[in-house]
Parts: structure tokens; sequence; C-alpha cells
């Protein structure tokens, strides 16, 4: 039986550096590397992209009763860059050491990759069919914009999603530690069922060009500054989305507290007893917006014609008319924008079936686990396959390690997982999926 840890190992170290505009190392050594496992267990998977080198992997495992809703699990094969010199060790190493699994990957989100490869290796060689389609998708491109991965596959390959009607991904099934009220811990499992949207918008100013020494009425920097100064400065409304609202009150409820979400004080308060898990709180009950990137001028002694800026913009489900409106106003008459990806914020059912299978597999592996709801800050996949209409919420479980050992390092220095938290991570994966 495959080791899902050296799995991990295994596949971080395939280079699929993702650098953002188009421009990766590449994911088809890694998809290709998957197939072939697939294949040789007895699978039919296909690889496809819109270019040779931006490769996704999608396989379709059939179900006993093909009458049931199909069941998507993705998981992407890009990584975020790694500079070496600021690391311990080589960040494709793949090195096993400490109880760790090192390496650029290992928590975002190549563990998940492992664990799912190693379900279906599993499954075939047990010889186990699950009782619906279970369909997987091993992605390119998430750590940029998606448009040569999920957003492709979704626009290009929908047939390859037939039938599908919810599905996991990236992010949620990991405890988080916390304090009671009464003293001991509790562990704390959130499980993503919305997701904040992602409004990246490039703006521009224009002015009238000339020499540094002859000042001109309409200068293009002038006129952006200031609106990017609004826009950042801007505080934004609180807004408690279902998701958000039950995140805190089912958290602060298992850790004894008794809050107050009806005022900003209360809800502030709230997130400041939750500890660690209000740090995503904190992230989602507002809207944001966060100048990123400035372009402007060419030489000190020359007026720019035009000035350009990149604002992130992150609006909570429900809100993205009046969130734009806003930027809109924020912005004024002088700046004009456009959008650089457009993809709407996504809220899934916090009472389904599917809900409640993953509950249920995260409580059969640890029955002291708490499982909340949560929506994420960011962004992940699940934007492009909602837009199929297909439920999606973020579980790439993962369990205790026994010696207090955590996952670090995500788009960071030095990342890393626990080994025998991607391991008993493998095991609640197998179990949900196989009692779906």
């Amino acid at each position: 039986m495959i080791d899902v840890a050296e799995l991990c190992a295994q596949l971080i170290r395939f280079d699929t550096t993702n650098h953002g505009e188009g421009h990766s190392t590449g994911e088809r050594p890694l998809a290709e590397f998957i197939s072939r496992l697939l294949t040789e267990a007895g699978y039919s998977p296909v690889i496809l992209g819109p270019e040779p080198e931006r490769a996704s992997v999608v396989v379709r495992v059939e179900g006993h009763d093909r009458s049931l809703p199909g069941f998507l699990v993705h998981a992407h094969l890009d990584v975020v860059p790694a500079e070496p010199e600021q690391w311990s060790f080589d960040p494709f190493s793949g090195l096993v050491a400490d109880g760790y699994i090192h390496g650029r990957g290992a928590c975002d989100m190549k563990d998940m990759v492992a664990m799912t490869l190693a379900t279906l290796l599993a499954w075939a060689e047990a010889g186990i069919r699950p009782r619906r389609d279970i369909v997987v998708a091993f992605v390119a491109d998430e750590e940029d914009t998606g448009e040569r991965g999920a957003l492709w596959l979704v626009a290009e390959h929908p047939e390859l999603f037939a039938g599908v009607e919810a599905a996991i991904g990236e992010s949620g099934g990991s405890p988080i530690l916390l304090d009671s009220v009464a003293g001991d811990t509790v562990r704390v499992y959130p499980i993503a069922t919305a997701e904040r949207g992602t409004l990246h918008i490039r703006v521009r100013a224009e002015g009238t060009s000339g020499h540094g020494s002859r000042p001109v009425p309409e200068n293009a920097v002038m006129n952006l500054i200031p609106a990017l100064q609004r826009v950042g400065e801007h505080r934004w409304p609180l807004v408690l989305t279902p998701t958000v609202r039950a995140y805190l009150e089912q958290t602060t409820a298992a850790l004894g507290h008794s809050v107050d979400l009806c005022t900003e004080a209360g809800v502030d308060a709230a997130i400041d007893a939750m500890g660690e898990a209000g740090t995503v709180a904190r992230a989602t009950i507002r809207c944001s917006a966060t100048p990123t990137v400035l372009r402007a001028g060419y030489k000190v002694n020359v007026i720019p014609g035009v000035a350009e800026a990149d604002i992130d913009i992150r609006c909570l489900p429900g809100t993205e008319d009046d969130t734009m409106a806003t930027i809109d106003r924020l912005l004024g008459e002088k700046v004009e924008r456009t959008f650089l990806s457009h993809q709407s914020p996504v809220e899934s059912p916090m009472d389904s079936t599917w809900f409640a299978a993953m509950e249920a597999a995260l409580v059969r592996q640890d029955p002291q686990a708490v499982v909340v709801p949560m929506c994420m800050g960011g962004g992940t996949d699940a934007k492009a396959f909602a837009r199929l209409g297909i439920h999606c919420y973020g579980f790439s479980p993962m369990g205790l390690d026994p010696d207090g050992r955590i996952h670090q390092g995500v788009h960071g220095v030095d990342e890393r997982v626990p080994v025998e938290s991607v391991r008993r991570g493998q095991l609640i994966l197998q179990d949900f999926l196989t009692s779906l």
C-alpha cells in the first residue's frame, strides 16, 4: 500500500511554480506522473489544458448507483514561487524529516493532491467502487487566475462534470486548538461553505505629459493618488453573512462564551474570544479593497501622461453590486477601471447532506471534534466550479499530530506539514468519499 506521506514528498519534487501572468514552470510533468499512476491502477484519466505545459488531469470513478448525483474533488498542482536563499533547505527537495514533509506546496496543496491520489489508488488495490460517481480534477493555474486551469475546464469541457452536484476543494477540515472558558482545549474543525469574491481591477488616470520642470494642470499621477487613498482608507460596513454568523455563534458557544452580535463592539468581542479562529472571522466580516500595484512614469524629468494601479477587491456574498458601486464612487470621475479577474463570491448550504457527511467523517476520526461552517477570506477554484451550479465546500481534512506539530509556511518560507496529519487526513478523506 502506498505511503501518502512519501507520495506527497514525491509530488513536491516536481517544480510546478506559477509565476503569475501566464508564466509558469509548467504543470505537465506532474500531470503525466499522476496520470500514469492512475492508468496503471486501472482508471482512465485525461490530460488536457489550453497549452501543452499548462495541463490538468481529470478522472471519473464510476459509482454503483449512477442515478445518484455525482461528486467532485478538486486540488491544484501549481505552487507559488519560493526564494531558495531564504529557506533552510531546497524548497523542492520533498524532504521527510523530524515528523514533517518539507517543501513548497506541502500545505498548499500537494498534501491534498497526495491524499486524493492515495485514496484512488487504495480503492483500486482493494477493488472498491464508490456509491456514486466521483470526479477528481487535479488542476493547473489556481495560484494565478485559473484561466489555464479550472476556469478553462469549466468553459471548454463542462461535460467532464456532468451530473456533479457538490464538490470539495482547498481549505477546511483541519483542527484549530482553542482554550475554552472552562480551561479545557476545544478542537474546532472549520469547513468552508463560502468564499469572498475575488474582484481584481486595474485603474487608469490620464493627464498631460510634459517636462518635469513645467507643471501641468492635469497630472495623471496626481489624479490617481487621491483616488487610491480614498479606496485604501475606506472603512467597509460590517456584514454578517449566514456562514460568518454561524461561524461566530457556533465557535464561541463551543468555547463557552456568551456573545452579542447585534453591535460592532459585540462582534469584535466575539472575534477576540475566538483566539486563533478569530483571524479568519476578522477578514470576513467586511469587504476589502487594497491597492497593490502602482505604475507611472519612466524618467524623473518627464511628467507621464498615464498612471495605473491594480486593486485587490474581496466582497462578501450578496454584496458584489454595492461593493463595485462604492469603488466607482471612491475612484471618482478622473479614474477609469477595468477587470483583471472577476470571480463572484460563493456560498453553499450549511444544512446539506454533504456538510453532514463531512462532519460525520471528522467525528469518526476525532469524537471530540467541533465542526463549524466558515467563510474564506481569500479564494479557490471553488468559484470556477460554482459556475456549473455545483455546491462547493472547502474540505481538505487534516488529522491531529500526536506530538502537537502543525503546518507552517503557506506562501512563506520553510513550508511544511506534519506527516501524521497527512496520513490521518487521508483516512478521513477516504472514509468521507466511501460513505457518500
